[in-house]
């Protein structure tokens, strides 16, 4: 299949390593087939944060919106009321939604407003040069926490589990192909759809090796069980040193927010 040139003038800033390289690639390679399978391109809006992450709107040639720090989930939701017919599509950080976004997080969970968040999560504000975010492990030592931290890390898919969205998954940065099917069918999802994407900041947190051990792919899992789905959730809570799964741990059909609201 040919590749749609979603590309943009820009020239690219992220640092040599930089796990963004990848979920750029997974992103023009899903869009791309999206399109083929029959989306028009201009049904797609992206959406993003602040932070190293944003940064992918200036490389995709794509229909975008630049919100504010932790605010990029109201004006998703925003977008997404105004025209139900278009793909939203969320690029956050873990400071920009597990910090200082986790309120509107948890509401379009709750909601279960059809956007799709795709989570740049490096467990660290490399934008900032290196302080802790709500999963870094204990004990990260950054910037701001030079005799490291004294906090546990959030797990984000359980709490999000608990808010009621209706797809979770995680990925690695490392693993394209998986990757690029996990973000499509996050987009085809209807309903809020979440996949928290472990990309590494090679600058101020180099976890290549640390991933590299533990990440898996999960075989024979029932998506459906919410119960299975909270135990494979909980198997790796971003301090331990567990097995570290990827795919798609829920995934339920229910009605969404703007089929409600707009009645």
């Amino acid at each position: 299949m040919s590749t749609l040139n979603l590309g943009t003038y820009a020239a690219n800033t992220w640092c040599p390593g930089c796990g963004n390289f990848g979920i750029l690639n997974a992103v023009k390679a899903a869009l791309t087939e999206l399109n083929a399978e029959g989306i028009p391109m201009e049904n797609f809006v992206l959406v993003c944060g602040i932070g190293c992450h944003g940064k992918i709107l200036d490389y995709l040639n794509v229909n975008s919106f630049y919100s504010l720090h932790g605010r990029a989930v109201p004006a998703a939701e925003g977008i997404k009321l105004a025209n139900p017919n278009v793909k939203v599509i969320i690029f956050s950080g873990d400071g920009d939604s597990y910090g200082e976004g986790i309120e509107h997080l948890i509401f379009a969970a709750k909601r279960n407003i059809d956007i799709t968040m795709l989570i740049h999560n490096n467990r660290v504000y490399g934008l900032t040069t290196g302080q802790y975010t709500p999963t870094s492990p204990l004990g990260f030592k950054g910037r701001s926490t030079p005799a490291g931290t004294k906090e546990s890390p959030l797990n984000p898919l359980e709490l999000m589990l608990a808010s009621g969205a209706t797809f979770l998954a995680r990925a690695s940065s490392r693993h394209l192909d998986l990757l690029k099917n996990l973000i499509k069918k996050a987009i085809l999802h209807k309903g809020f759809s979440l996949v928290d994407i472990l990309q590494v900041c090679f600058t101020y947190y180099n976890v290549y090796e640390y991933y590299d051990k533990r990440v898996y792919e999960m075989k024979d899992h029932n998506p459906g069980d919410f119960n299975l789905a909270l135990n494979k959730i909980k198997e790796w809570d971003y301090n331990s040193d567990n097995p570290i799964a990827s795919g798609i741990f829920y995934e339920k059909q229910l009605p969404t927010f703007e089929e409600r609201f707009l009645k």
